[in-house]
């Protein structure tokens, strides 16, 4: 009886309660969809000598300009998905994947080929 909606009729109180629960959701939804479109910060990290030796064969191979950083790790979920770890190195191949959809690209990371979210990729 002490609390502000102590009062309030039963039904009223369940839809304010309802509304109240929906605008969460909603706003929860909002904050998930703006986290996951932030763009990542560039990635920076030291080579090991066998990614130098990688990298300098994706070169050789597609030119400087196909090659892109992985911005945060990536785990493949369907077929022909590549699972790669943030701060790796891959040469662009297609802009595309086999249904049309430019989210997802066909890279080499220099042997295994596949597709990768676009959206974790930033040039290198």
């Amino acid at each position: 009886s002490q609390m502000p909606h102590g009062r309030m009729p039963l039904p009223s109180f369940w839809k304010m309660v309802e509304d109240t629960l929906q605008q969460s959701g909603a706003q929860l939804r909002a904050f998930c969809q703006t986290f996951e479109t932030v763009t990542p910060s560039p990635v920076t990290q030291p080579l090991n000598p066998a990614e130098e030796r990688k990298v300098l064969s994706l070169v050789s191979k597609h030119g400087p300009d196909k090659l892109y950083q992985v911005t945060s790790n990536i785990s493949g979920s369907k077929d022909l998905d590549l699972t790669l770890q943030r701060g790796q190195i891959v040469a662009l191949l297609q802009s595309v994947d086999t249904k049309g959809n430019t989210s997802r690209w066909l890279v080499d990371a220099g042997g295994p080929r596949g597709f990768v979210p676009a959206g974790k990729l930033q040039p290198y």
